[in-house]
């Protein structure tokens, strides 16, 4: 066991937040800690760490386990250092023997320093057991190490060397996540990991995960995230902690199993009272049969009663319907056109958006997503045309709707302005959908946080009988539960919808097709997200494969684009266009010939250099040593960007190509 909770029972004020819990977390366990907000899923974590101190039970943990800790409190913390810097605190060891080896090299530079006498022999000496110990901790390769995971967070080289204080609370959340990491703990803690992510990065982070050495806990509410991550779940539920062995698609079939057994043997066991009690009932008037009448009672006293399930929550579901019946097209945009600055979002963008269509919006943060759905509501302004179709009529969540609510009403209210023709009653109902239970609905708007207030501006929306929804993340405040009412409901919707998210879960059950900015262009795929997926893992297998035989390219490049079939009917009839293609081709396949070769010098470079590091007479020259590293770092930097190059022109190659 790394650590556990043994009978840990934690109380705050009156409430009860646990009781009587028992779970041990061990080595190689990677655990879904899951359940409804509020039910005290970060509570655990903070008693783990020793933030929280049980009211009963004891929390225990092996003498020399190290534990990993991301929450949202750690935002508190600020700094002028580059996201670089911050991210490479994780080694500090590495950071400290640097110092420390600089110190002694500089006592080696001195005058008085001739390498004689047991002081210069003891100098050496520990000169060298510094280096060594550096080699053995990896620290000369702590500086790519960092680069490589701030960039598999999402983060682009020419920013790594940017002022943490200088990004937002999303960004900061990656880089104390890849500082985290890159401590390789020997349990690592994330409450909530993936909040901050895009699809991209949160890809990365599942991969990186996988093999992961340590044991990983997670607090989502990503249900896809959970279901590639986890071997187990430890659910709260009732102020009990609940263990399954499996991912969370395993727990839901065992926790619905665990709940109609207990259902049903509740059932029997209240059919069994009941017979007694009758039989009690009808000896109790009879005196010869007395004595049998309180056995049986004494019987129903010493049994021990089966608990009737209670559902946190009733089986809720979210309905809206659409008034008006649009026409085929709902939306055109035509020769779009969108910058901020230098930055350009899209160039000349067309697309439509057809009846029926659930579209998902994907794709890396920093593409433009937001501002496209913007474009498409009309409240952000263009170069180019939309074009709406007959009898739409449109409804738009985004985070400025919350400034649309009145604050001195009610969420009830509130939720009765919005024309939905619905009862009281169907709106208090509706709202325990988004969480929002029994007297919660006569809180007033002012009061509320910026979650809440997303809630109540979504349940809004989503019930103001729209026939084209536009929705950006609609899923950011809500939990698992209600992450799948409103799935369905959007599933079961009639209207048209599109909505950017980065939910997998809810982006595969609820959309039909796929955009995805790519170049300043709208990309579309007519499928769902399982077969955008596959089809994306298609082309990546294709283009690993078309790597594999670029060889042979180089060496016939003429006879390569001869036996290549013709698809284009222009392309046959323009022989000038064909021979311009086929001198371009001939042309950047020497030049990538010509860079791989230089790639495999300078990485031949790098090994020789390696090479020389590592031999221990090396820490005799500090002059040396110091040039060693010097250039290490040199043709480390040579070789990112002759990469980067080698991954362009070859992009360029398979263009041509096609």
């Amino acid at each position: 066991m790394l650590i556990g909770l043994n009978n840990v029972t934690f109380e705050f004020g009156a409430r009860v937040i646990i009781e009587n819990a028992t779970w041990h977390i061990l080595p190689g366990d990677r655990v879904g800690l899951i359940g409804y907000n509020g039910t005290g899923k970060s509570t655990i974590l903070k008693l783990l760490v020793g933030e929280y101190l049980p009211s009963g039970g004891s929390v225990e943990k092996s003498r020399d386990t190290t534990i990993g800790y991301l929450h949202q409190d750690l935002l508190s913390f600020d700094t002028n250092d580059s996201i670089l810097e911050v991210a490479m605190g994780a080694f500090e060891r590495v950071k400290q023997l640097e110092k420390e080896i600089e110190l002694l090299g500089k006592k080696m530079e001195l005058p008085s320093f001739t390498g004689d006498g047991p002081e210069d022999e003891a100098l050496l000496h520990e000169y060298s057991d510094k280096l060594h110990e550096m080699d053995v901790l990896g620290g000369y390769k702590i500086h790519h190490k960092t680069e490589e995971v701030l960039q598999g967070l999402g983060f682009e080289n020419n920013s790594l060397l940017r002022p943490y204080k200088e990004f937002s609370g999303g960004w900061r959340m990656r880089v104390l996540l890849a500082k985290m990491i890159l401590q390789q703990p020997d349990v690592l803690l994330l409450d909530e990991p993936t909040n901050h992510l895009d699809l991209p990065s949160i890809e990365w982070l599942e991969k990186y995960l996988q093999h992961y050495k340590g044991s990983v806990v997670i607090v989502s509410h990503d249900k896809f995230f959970l279901n590639r991550m986890v071997n187990k779940i430890a659910e709260v539920y009732q102020q009990e902690l609940h263990l399954y062995t499996g991912n969370y698609d395993y727990y839901e079939t065992e926790k619905a199993t665990r709940i109609e057994m207990q259902q049903r043997a509740y059932e029997n066991q209240q059919d069994y009272i009941r017979q007694n009690e009758r039989l009690v009932e009808r000896f109790r008037a009879k005196a010869s049969k007395a004595a049998m009448a309180q056995s049986i009672m004494k019987k129903l006293d010493k049994l021990e009663r089966v608990e009737q399930v209670e559902l946190e929550r009733p089986n809720l579901r979210i309905n809206f319907k659409v008034d008006k019946q649009p026409g085929k097209i709902i939306a055109t945009i035509k020769d779009a056109t969108k910058k901020f600055g230098d930055l350009t979002i899209v160039e000349n963008a067309e697309a439509e958006i057809n009846r029926g269509d659930k579209i998902a919006l994907i794709g890396a943060n920093g593409k433009g997503k937001s501002t496209l759905l913007r474009m498409i509501a009309g409240t952000e302004t263009f170069d180019g045309e939309r074009i709406w179709g007959h009898n739409v009529d449109e409804s738009f969540y985004a985070q400025h709707q919350l400034e649309a609510l009145n604050i001195n009403n009610t969420i009830l209210d509130e939720m009765k302005e919005c024309g939905s023709g619905k009862t009281e009653m169907e709106l208090r109902a509706l709202m325990g959908c988004f969480l929002f239970s029994g007297d919660d609905v006569d809180k007033k708007i002012k009061i509320l946080s910026g979650g809440e207030k997303a809630r109540v501006a979504l349940a809004k929306v989503i019930t103001g009988k729209g026939n084209f929804l536009m929705l950006d993340e609609p899923t950011n405040h809500l939990d698992m539960h209600s992450v799948e009412l409103l799935a369905e409901a959007l599933n079961k919707y009639e209207g048209t919808s599109i909505l950017v998210s980065h939910d997998r879960f809810f982006i595969s059950k609820t959309a039909n097709t796929i955009w995805e900015i790519v170049d300043h262009e709208i990309k579309v795929f007519n499928g769902p997200y399982n077969e955008y997926v596959d089809w994306k893992e298609r082309l990546a297998k294709q283009k690993a494969e078309s790597e594999k035989q670029k060889e042979e390219i180089k060496e016939t490049p003429v006879l390569k684009i001869q036996s290549q079939p013709v698809h284009n009917k222009q392309a046959i009839s323009s022989n000038n266009t064909d021979r311009d293609q086929k001198k371009e081709l001939q042309k950047l396949q020497k030049q990538f010939s010509k860079l791989e070769e230089d790639i495999n010098k300078l990485n031949t470079t790098k090994a020789n250099i390696e090479s020389d590091l590592g031999k221990p007479d090396i820490y005799a020259d500090v002059k040396r040593f110091h040039q060693l590293e010097t250039d290490h770092k040199n043709v480390m930097q040579k070789i990112q960007t002759a990469e980067k190059e080698y991954e362009q022109l070859f992009e360029k190659i398979m263009a041509l190509e096609e």
